[in-house]
């Protein structure tokens, strides 16, 4: 008899779990891993929301995904996808926090194809001395990884000048 009542109540509490999950909704700002390395329709529909929202309407959508605007195109050759580049940068949150700016007067030295995808999609929209932000989904940036103060899921903004190309 006790054991009928034991399976009885765990058998309700199962279903009534279960009921409760099915019913939960994911909100869309929940992360969710893309392995397709090409930015969800809901990534990009909280892209426009937040240029909207901050009333950015000079933000020219890249096919891959992204948005950027070019402050200044700069002079010369554009880098390359494998090229090294000497960059300002400044890394920022849709909140205003920023997370990451370069030290170094002269610029940092990074390799692009070490660089997050959505560095290497936007550096090479500008030449030497050139100026870009880029909004980035976080599918090129991060994805549903947190790294250091960036939460996971998070869309990433820089502005950067592309001080030289090695």
């Amino acid at each position: 008899m006790i054991g009928k009542l034991i399976l009885t109540v765990a058998l309700t509490s199962l279903f009534f779990l279960t009921s409760c999950l099915k019913e939960a909704k994911t909100p869309a700002s929940t992360c969710v891993t893309n392995t397709t390395g090409v930015p969800t329709s809901a990534e990009i529909a909280d892209l426009q929301a937040y240029l909207t929202s901050k009333n950015i309407t000079n933000a020219v959508q890249d096919t891959r995904g992204f948005f950027y605007t070019i402050t200044n195109v700069g002079a010369g050759a554009n880098p390359t996808p494998t090229s090294t580049v000497v960059v300002k940068y400044v890394g920022s949150l849709t909140n205003g926090n920023v997370f990451d700016r370069n030290n170094n007067p002269g610029g940092e030295i990074f390799p692009l194809t070490q660089l997050i995808k959505g560095w290497q999609f936007g550096i090479p929209l500008i030449k030497k001395g050139g100026s870009i932000t880029l909004y980035l989904p976080p599918t090129l940036g991060y994805g549903c990884s947190a790294v250091g103060s960036i939460p996971q899921g998070s869309i990433l903004i820089f502005t950067i000048d592309l001080v030289d190309i090695l």
